[in-house]
């Protein structure tokens, strides 16, 4: 994670430019922000600094960085309202951890009602391996209709939780030659349309480091 409380940063930046700036291979919204543009809106914490050390209401915990790296998953998304699992457990197991709301509960269980309202959506999944999927749609879903395509879409998606919606939402991505700047645009009740033509800044990603070699 990366945002600016952590670099002293007055203004947020796209995706790609936070990629840029700090050598990340992927980059996607870490979530909602608070109208300071800064402050992540649930807990947030990156290893040794604490954007927001408050828990709300929202029911799932994305973990990264575990203390003991030989018996614990690099990753794992948790339902607090799982028997036994609490913000402090998470935080005895793990340095960094993200609180978003949640889309889809262990292990695969669609938490939206049908709603009318729908937007392009950024997203954090896990799948039945235990690898992080970072989840982008620009083309506008009600979340119970998003939830069952990613559910029968056969990517063995066990959890996720949802990190933007509308023209804040975006996901950018450069290996090689390829690279890939999504960003998305319609939002019932704010902008809803299809025409948004650059992503936004945000304060707050999450992102990927390319892995250092190793020699054998």
């Amino acid at each position: 994670m990366i945002g600016t409380s952590l670099t002293g940063e007055t203004a947020g930046h796209t995706a790609r430019e936070w990629c840029e700036a700090h050598k990340l291979t992927a980059a996607i919204n870490a979530g909602m922000y608070k109208t300071d543009e800064t402050t992540h809106v649930g807990f947030m914490r990156f290893r040794d600094h604490v954007n927001n050390g408050k828990l709300n209401s929202y029911q799932s915990v994305a973990a990264f960085d575990p203390r003991d790296p030989n018996s614990l998953a690099p990753f794992r998304i948790f339902d607090l309202d799982s028997p036994g699992v609490t913000l402090q457990s998470i935080l005895r197991d793990y340095s960094s951890a993200v609180q978003n709301l949640r889309l889809i509960k262990r292990p695969g269980s669609n938490q939206w009602g049908q709603q009318d309202r729908k937007w392009s959506e950024a997203a954090l999944g896990e799948d039945t391996s235990g690898r992080v999927l970072f989840i982008f749609s620009r083309h506008p879903f009600s979340m119970h209709d998003l939830n069952q395509e990613l559910l029968s879409a056969g990517i063995g998606l066990v959890a996720a939780q949802h990190l933007e919606g509308g023209p804040e939402a975006q996901f950018y991505l450069k290996v090689g030659e390829t690279q890939v700047e999504s960003f998305g645009s319609y939002e019932t009740f704010f902008k809803e349309n299809d025409l948004n033509p650059k992503p936004w800044p945000i304060p707050n990603v999450l992102g990927v480091r390319p892995r250092t070699s190793t020699t054998r």
